[in-house]
């Protein structure tokens, strides 16, 4: 009987350290996951490292969040003009077979100020992105009235296609934290596809300001359409261009000697300016 009573206080003691111990790992644990829980929440909140594109194409961090590279400016500034004033009638083509056969671009509708529905090119639009978003509406409203509707057309004698050349673009000029002030010289050639020998070459020297952003976290999924990631290409740089003036070149040979031009006043023109 003392035996069986002995035998007894022994599994109860065994059984109560044994409850003790797992409760015990169940705290720690417990603890843990809070603690994994709260370090993944800080990460989350935390900016992504910023990313310069340089001409090599390759990224390199950088701790100044509104540090740019001079190259990557002029890169950015370069791409989007392209992109914004390249009308070939055809969307980029995104497979070997729209490569050889490009679909027609329907364009995108844009309420004009005078309350006319006009249309940009679909790149145009796609372009826009990389302006801030109080000057993108009124620029894109530009675009339209001065897109040709023959851009869109399907009769090849009457179609019309439209090229930026750039001739020079001026290393960035810093004149904030985080902004910057760049010359491009370039121009403007629109011809009829059917015309190939005939062009309007129109001179396009602006002055464009252009800023960094922070970080903009878009996280793509796999049902994300070729034009959101298109968009969210755009917006990788971190940079923005917030205003557009018309340049005025010191003089002629200022494009190719080197000499840098300067913004005309506001009141000068109405092109593309805020």
């Amino acid at each position: 009987m003392v035996l069986l009573e002995k035998r007894k206080k022994r599994t109860g003691g065994f059984l109560l350290a044994f409850a003790l111990a797992t409760f015990g790992l169940h705290l720690f644990v417990l603890f843990l996951l809070i603690f994994q829980g709260l370090t993944i929440r800080k990460l989350s909140l935390e900016k992504s490292p910023t990313f310069v594109q340089l001409i090599d194409d390759k990224p390199v961090t950088v701790t100044d969040d509104l540090a740019r590279e001079p190259e990557a400016i002029r890169q950015f500034v370069s791409q989007t003009m392209t992109s914004m004033f390249n009308w070939s009638g055809t969307l980029p083509a995104q497979s070997i077979e729209q490569a050889a056969r490009p679909l027609s671009d329907p364009g995108v509708s844009i309420r004009t100020p005078q309350g006319f529905s006009r249309k940009v090119a679909t790149s145009s639009w796609i372009a826009s992105f990389a302006l801030s978003e109080d000057f993108r509406k009124g620029f894109l409203s530009t675009i339209a009235e001065i897109t040709p509707p023959e851009v869109f057309s399907n009769n090849s004698s009457q179609a019309l296609s439209s090229q930026l050349i750039i001739k020079r673009v001026y290393p960035p000029e810093k004149i904030g934290p985080g902004k910057w002030r760049i010359g491009m010289v370039a121009d403007l050639i629109q011809k009829k596809r059917s015309e190939e020998n005939k062009k309007v070459i129109v001179p396009f020297n602006k002055d464009l300001l252009v800023r960094a952003v922070d970080t903009y976290v878009y996280p793509l999924t796999n049902t994300a359409t070729d034009l959101q990631r298109a968009v969210y290409s755009v917006r990788s740089a971190k940079m923005e261009i917030y205003e557009i003036r018309n340049l005025c070149l010191l003089d002629e040979d200022s494009a190719s000697n080197g000499g840098r031009g300067r913004s005309c006043s506001p009141g000068s023109s109405g092109s593309f300016i805020k």
